[in-house]
């Protein structure tokens, strides 16, 4: 039988669960051609809202075309400006032989390289000679709005880990190239998120980053804990099996109503359920879950200084006052220098996320990891 519970890739349908209002405002900005930046930390479902608000956009209107960038591995403008072209190309297209013939008509300076894979419906790729596109990258940058325009589409190009540019040569006079052509389409918009949240923040929240403004910013939250039960009751009935309401609220609890590791402590539960899910099978699969992950944790944590690992612990328990004197010495904390450069340094590396100067754990299980065996 097929788990009911999806973590580590893309939710859909009865996977998904929530996020009606985000969704219809991304769909509305979809139709709309606005643009929209989406903030959060990682793992929050950021990919599996952008999937579904498209899905709903496209069948609203067909005249609408999503195209999905990942700029995961993209560490160069050269590899940029292959994917962007190859991937709107391939959103406009229908078949292979219009995509060849898109990619032929679309470029009057640059010269595409194509080649076709054993699959030619999905493996039509798109290079170009990187000379030339460091001559005239403006055909590329472009190309959306000239497809649209000549098609009578309407383009939503969505760039998941776009934090990544940050990684380019000279970054910031790449985005001043990018926001330079970006800002005067009129029949396309962008869709832009990452994993990276204090970088996605500090390129569309400091005013003196060209990307500032460019669009609606899109804050997720967390998932209501009566959401999570109620999926969790649903998923669960749909295989013949059962979960109790306290069973559903623990694992909401356990896991700080965090979409990643709802799914798979849920699902971890649901493996060990034969008939009823009780609070006494989701702490035993809460147990196997952090053991799974504890070698990951200690990897972690190897990395972080004396002063961090202090500080995390005096976070942890529950201090309200770090910077007090008393407190400082409780937990062995040199200075409130120390406390600043901690807090950057753990909120750089996705240890912790700083929400209106509340800071917090990205990762619920290495917190409780940290606080149950680490310190203990």
């Amino acid at each position: 039988m097929e788990t009911p519970f999806v973590f580590g890739k893309i939710a859909t349908e009865k996977n998904f669960t929530d996020r009606e209002q985000e969704t219809a405002v991304l769909v509305q900005s979809f139709t709309s051609l606005i643009n929209t930046i989406i903030i959060s930390p990682r793992r929050w479902g950021k990919s599996s809202l952008v999937n579904k608000a498209a899905k709903q956009a496209m069948q609203h209107d067909d005249r609408l075309r999503i195209c999905h960038i990942d700029l995961f591995n993209v560490r160069n403008e050269e590899h940029f400006y292959s994917l962007l072209a190859q991937k709107v190309i391939a959103a406009t297209s229908s078949k292979w032989e219009e995509a060849i013939e898109n990619a032929k008509t679309f470029f009057s300076h640059l010269i595409p390289k194509i080649s076709i894979g054993s699959d030619p419906a999905n493996e039509v790729s798109i290079d170009f000679d990187w000379n030339e596109v460091k001559r005239s990258p403006d055909e590329i940058l472009d190309l959306a709005e000239k497809i649209a325009r000549t098609k009578n589409l309407k383009i939503v190009v969505c760039v998941d880990e776009f934090q990544n540019i940050a990684e380019f040569t000279d970054p910031d006079y790449f985005q001043k190239k990018l926001r330079s052509h970006w800002q005067q389409h009129q029949h396309v918009a962008y869709c832009l998120y990452g994993s990276k949240r204090h970088m996605m923040l500090e390129v569309f929240t400091d005013s003196s980053k060209p990307f500032y403004k460019f669009g609606n910013l899109m804050f997720l939250n967390k998932i209501e804990t009566s959401c999570l039960m109620a999926f969790f009751s649903s998923r669960f009935a749909d295989t013949g099996k059962n979960i109790t309401a306290e069973a559903s609220r623990l694992i909401a609890d356990l896991t700080d109503n965090h979409p990643y590791y709802a799914q798979q402590l849920a699902q971890l539960s649901w493996l060990r359920t034969k008939d009823v899910c009780t609070v006494d099978i989701v702490r035993e699969a809460h147990t196997a879950l952090v053991q799974q992950l504890s070698l990951l944790f200690v990897t972690i944590t190897e990395t972080l200084t004396t002063q961090q690992l202090n500080y995390l612990k005096a976070l942890l328990a529950g201090e309200k006052n770090i910077s007090s004197a008393d407190v400082m010495h409780r937990y062995q904390i040199s200075s409130t220098t120390s406390i600043a450069r901690s807090r950057v340094a753990l909120v750089k590396n996705d240890v912790l996320d700083n929400q209106a100067g509340v800071y917090s754990f990205q990762d619920p299980i290495y917190a409780y990891w940290l606080k149950t065996q680490y310190f203990e």
